[in-house]
């Protein structure tokens, strides 16, 4: 990406004695070329280990072939120290297969699609170059499927320096893969030849979902993957092809499912750094951050610019930490203003950027102004909320008159009198419900005419990347789980299921990536690790275990266990390391026989929903829970005896409705 390196480098070294001494780059630094003779994190690397030097990076080296290194000007940008976790290496994984679908080659597969790259041991002759290749996905001849690489070549080679037994692996760049081909290997390779290592921005894990059905276990495990790969310093779309961006709508729609994975607070406030960084002048959001020189345009796009709003949000929620909202306040507040400008009549008409849409959605087309206008009412709400929180009322109650007006400028344009949002899709329902769009005496229609549309589809979503996150959530909370669990259970396309009936380990890109009528669909764009489809996670832990957040007290202050019962699933449980402590929530179902035991961390307290028949008496251990000292018995709400509770473990038990 330039034609030359450059290298900005200071050491501070403190001695035993107290003194001090400061080593940095400068003109009396030499250089020289070594064994890494190309790299790049789409490309791949390239080494010969004949050009090795021994020695170099120890004290004493004779250095007097090397060269004077040229000076250059330091960048102007500002330096800023790295706030998040470092990259690292985080798992190596061994080879479940090896095969030669050819003559002299040989496939390794790992069993999981991962982020990071092979290592190699191979003992040979000196000059021996061996080609190592990555590949998501086979063909039907089992050679490596490697068209939807596009330009990455994603291609390691290692010259062989000859002796004792060597051992590589590269050191500046990454691919995406779950099969590795050798050629050139000398002699007949075994499973132990490669390793895959597995790498990833190293955010402490904070959740652990199971339940009795293997493939929705399945489903946790490909999103959790899919997180580990594509949070890479950035939020990257995939790790695999020549993109590895940071999309701002695939990163919005995954955020709350990322909290309940791992500690995301740092990783989040660092990238939103980037966001800012890749702002317009005018005050619109990039629809990519970081950004590069080359990107002109893309700005404003709907569900993609927003996330420089609901980013902050969502880390303000969880974390419960208010420093997010008054870095970048002025920054949300420009963006806010930009769109107010274009768009005077309180539509989103104007100003669009790319306009994606519900990107990737299925047999659906939601009008794109729906979703613009939508996410900007949704903007000035969580604007209002972030005021309050950092104590700008006047702004609050600005930003809550903007969201009433928009508001209600999108009922009079889109809302018919029966609850029809226009387009009639799943994704124009969802983001209507979920965004408070609609009068009260609409919402059971609208609910209604969303539950219609998926009969109408043969018990199918149609969603795409920004109605998919709010699928299940918004059925359940509006008394439809037991279609939330339909679409969840549902293995045929399109589905959660169906990539996993077909050997995903990681969340697709597409929901037809692969179909078994057409095979790969259009390489140009068709990723097999892509986080945005999974931003289902969420609703695994929020209502399938039932460990929630009050949002009127953020960081976990007040807790919310919640579950719902269903599915066919005989349990249920899950962990949360939330800023306060670790949440627990384990449910059984035996027959019309419900147990629920739940952990509260310390200093905190929970409102507890145990789903109940009517009239039956819910207990606590052995006695009726409204008996125990310290448990509040608040009242009865949509099928559950709703109790408040302190910290500490509980065990409740009921009796489930017929």
């Amino acid at each position: 990406y330039s034609p030359e390196n450059s290298l900005l480098l200071q050491l501070e070294l403190t001695y035993a004695d107290g003194t001090k001494e400061t080593v940095a780059t400068d003109d009396s630094w030499r250089c020289a070329e070594g064994p890494i003779l190309s790299a790049d994190f789409l490309m791949g690397e390239s080494y010969d280990a004949r050009r090795e030097m021994p020695g170099w990076d120890s004290p004493g080296f004779a250095d007097s072939s090397w060269k004077p290194a040229l000076v250059r000007e330091a960048p102007e940008a500002a330096l800023v120290a790295v706030q998040d976790q470092p990259v690292r290496l985080t798992e190596r994984i061994e080879p479940v297969a090896l095969f030669s679908p050819a003559k002299d080659v040989y496939v390794f597969d790992l069993g999981q699609n991962i982020a990071g790259w092979a290592s190699l041991k191979v003992s040979g002759e000196a000059g021996t170059k061996i080609t190592i290749r990555y590949a998501e996905r086979l063909n039907p001849d089992s050679t490596i499927y490697i068209t939807n690489l596009r330009k990455a070549r994603a291609t390691d080679t290692y010259i062989l320096k000859g002796g004792a037994e060597e051992i590589y692996q590269p050191r500046f760049t990454f691919h995406g893969f779950q099969y590795i081909e050798l050629t050139g290997f000398p002699g007949t390779p075994s499973k132990e030849t490669v390793i895959g290592c597995a790498v990833h921005s190293d955010t402490p894990p904070a959740g652990f979902f199971q339940c009795s059905n293997p493939q929705v276990n399945q489903l946790w495990s490909n999103i959790t993957w899919s997180q580990r790969g594509n949070f890479i310093s950035i939020p990257t779309d995939c790790p695999q092809r020549d993109e590895r961006l940071g999309w701002m709508g695939d990163a919005q729609v995954f955020i709350r499912t990322a909290t309940c994975c791992a500690d995301v607070a740092a990783f989040f406030n660092k990238w939103m750094y980037d966001v800012e960084d890749g702002q317009s002048s005018e005050g619109a959001y990039s629809e990519i951050s970081p950004r590069f020189p080359a990107m002109t345009e893309h700005y404003g796009a709907a569900g993609w610019a927003d996330a420089g709003i609901i980013i902050p949000w969502t880390v303000y929620l969880v974390y419960g930490d208010t420093r997010i909202i008054e870095k970048h306040y002025q920054s949300m507040s420009r963006w806010m203003d930009w769109v107010l400008q274009a768009n005077p009549n309180m539509l989103r008409l104007n100003e669009r950027g790319s306009d994606y849409g519900d990107w990737l959605s299925i047999a659906a087309d939601t009008p794109k102004e729906i979703l613009a206008t939508a996410y900007w009412a949704y903007d000035a709400r969580l604007m209002s909320k972030m005021a309050a929180a950092i104590g700008r009322p006047e702004d609050a109650r600005k930003y809550m008159e903007q969201f009433q007006g928009i508001r209600e400028a999108f009922r009079k344009a889109y809302v018919s009198a029966d609850g029809h949002v226009l387009g009639d899709t799943q994704t124009g329902y969802l983001l209507a419900l979920y965004m408070d769009l609609l009068p009260e005496n609409l919402i059971q229609p609208a609910t209604e005419l969303l539950v219609a549309n998926i009969i109408e589809h043969g018990w199918h979503l149609t969603t795409g990347f920004l109605g998919v996150r709010h699928l299940n959530p918004v059925l359940t909370r509006l008394g439809h789980a037991d279609i939330a669990y339909r679409l969840l259970n549902t293995d045929t396309f399109p589905s959660w299921l169906y990539p996993i009936k077909n050997g995903a380990t990681t969340i697709w890109e597409r929901w037809d990536g692969w179909t078994a009528e057409k095979g790969f669909q259009d390489p140009g764009m068709n990723s097999f690790n892509h986080y945005s489809l999974g931003s289902v996670g969420e609703w695994l832990y929020r209502y399938v275990a039932g460990i929630d957040l009050d949002p009127e007290e953020p960081g976990f202050g007040s807790i919310i266990i919640h579950p719902y019962p269903g599915g066919g699933l005989d349990f249920a449980r899950a962990e949360y390391m939330s800023i306060r402590g670790l949440i627990k929530s384990a449910w059984t179902v035996s027959g019309s026989d419900f147990d629920l035991e739940i952990t509260i961390p310390a200093n905190t307290r929970a409102r507890v929903f145990v789903p109940s028949a009517e009239n039956s008496p819910v207990t606590e251990g052995s006695l009726e829970a409204s008996q125990v000292e310290g448990i509040g018995v608040l009242e009865r709400e949509a099928g559950c005896a709703v109790f408040s509770v302190g910290s500490g473990d509980y065990h409740f038990k009921s009796k489930l409705a017929g």
